[in-house]
């Protein structure tokens, strides 16, 4: 049994004492980051509890709202559940203040990282693949052509966005210029309507709000990749001889595994939904396997709070007491949720004869990580993986749905036109082009 002395800015919160909290807070001595035996941070039990001093408190002192608990929720998981819609403003915005902070913290050495790699052209293919009859026939793929020059990045491509309910594609440029200043950075381009988005740092109250509304319209999903038990061993080739599979990617000779032990768990909450949300949700989704997704699939108007969840009669004694996760489903609004776990078949090709280093592969990544695919690659390169550099490699992007990444070309260059990194003269802004980036 956990000492209830353990978790002190914890028992603060649960117990709503904010003159305490206050106080121990000020006195710098405890980690505001910390996660109780159930993976919640004070942040969780302030949401999750209904406790709105105690969370504005938190959030003022620096609370991580990307925190996840042993369940894989983070505080704007909770508050969805909640449903209290300014709460959900408020830590929607504060997440995304605090990821453009930490990237911004990163800015400078990224840009030194680009610099120092050397100028190039890549293509690298996405063919994207699902477990579920007939949805891997109408899943789109795309092969991205990707130049570098400086701390300069331009990324063409026909997807952009990629999601259960929707995808975005068309003729689509991304470009990033590490020599401008930040706001000015990140632009997307249309090159069918010659228009251009730059991705702002800072979303309108407008643009937030329509995001609450989805948000509190949709399930909540958390998808977590467990590898503690992976493993890779050589592939096997050959009938009458097996050896080890060693082949050509492209240009470059590469080694293949079998990886193992990899396991995909999602769990989706829909304690939050209505009858008639949860029937637009699932026909949204029933037009996407029929090949026709939807971009229009949540209501218009403003969604208002939802009634308090009951008030929790567990103590702090018996929640800090409690079994490792099991406390999680007694507080807050009755969960309703699924669980999914799956294990997760996949193979990579290693070459070492390719010219780029793994390491320089998650500098540009994170360059990247607007577009949520590449996001997703970024997240499983950084495995422990065998020698070489992956050149084709399965990645989960969706419980249902893998991709396959292929980098099919790789050359060094040293006369890449400048031009490419700017906005065409003809194109118009458009500010709400790429509304979901």
């Amino acid at each position: 049994m956990t000492s209830n002395n353990s978790y002190p800015l914890h028992e603060c919160v649960f117990r709503d004492n904010l003159k305490q909290l206050s106080i121990l807070l000020r006195s710098h001595k405890y980690d505001i980051a910390q996660k109780d035996i159930h993976g919640n941070s004070p942040l969780h039990l302030s949401v999750i509890l209904g406790h709105k001093d105690c969370m504005h408190l938190l959030l003022a002192h620096g609370a991580p709202v990307k925190s996840k608990n042993v369940h894989g929720w983070n505080p704007l998981a909770e508050a969805i559940s909640y449903g209290d819609r300014n709460t959900i403003s408020l830590l929607l915005r504060k997440l995304k203040q605090q990821s453009r902070e930490l990237l911004e913290q990163r800015r400078p050495q990224l840009l030194q990282l680009l610099t120092d790699l050397g100028d190039f052209y890549m293509e690298l293919h996405w063919d994207f693949q699902s477990w579920v009859p007939l949805v891997s026939r109408i899943l789109p793929s795309d092969t991205c052509r990707i130049y570098k020059k400086g701390a300069q990045i331009r990324v063409d491509t026909t997807l952009v966005d990629f999601s259960e309910m929707k995808w975005q594609k068309g003729d689509l440029t991304f470009l990033f210029d590490g020599t401008v200043t930040a706001e000015k950075s990140l632009v997307f381009l249309d090159n069918e309507s010659k228009v251009y988005q730059r991705l702002s740092y800072e979303q309108s109250d407008v643009e937030l709000e329509e995001e609450v509304d989805i948000l509190m319209s949709s399930d909540i999903v958390t998808v977590n990749l467990s590898t503690k038990p992976i493993t890779f061993n050589r592939s096997q080739s050959g009938w009458l001889f097996r050896g080890d599979k060693r082949e050509l990617v492209g240009s470059f000779y590469a080694d293949f595994y079998d990886v193992g032990g990899v396991i995909i768990e999602s769990r989706k909450r829909r304690e939050h939904l209505s009858d008639e949300d949860i029937q637009r949700n699932k026909s949204a989704v029933e037009s996407i396997s029929k090949g026709s997704p939807s971009v229009d699939c949540f209501p218009t108007q403003r969604r208002p709070s939802l009634p308090r969840p009951p008030e929790s009669v567990m103590t702090w004694e018996e929640y800090s007491g409690a079994e490792r996760g099991r406390a999680l489903t007694l507080l807050g609004r009755p969960q309703i949720s699924k669980e999914m776990r799956k294990m997760f078949k996949a193979t990579v090709a290693m070459s070492e004869d390719f010219p780029m280093e793994v390491t320089d592969l998650l500098n540009m990544l994170e360059v990247l990580t607007s577009m949520k695919h590449f996001n997703k690659l970024r997240d499983f390169v950084q495995m422990k993986l065998p020698p070489g550099f992956p050149i084709k490699i399965d990645v989960p992007v969706l419980p249902t749905i893998t991709a396959r990444v292929t980098f099919q070309a790789f050359q060094f260059r040293d006369n890449i036109n400048p031009a490419q990194f700017t906005i065409p003269s003809d194109y118009r802004e458009n500010s709400s082009r790429f509304r979901d980036l």
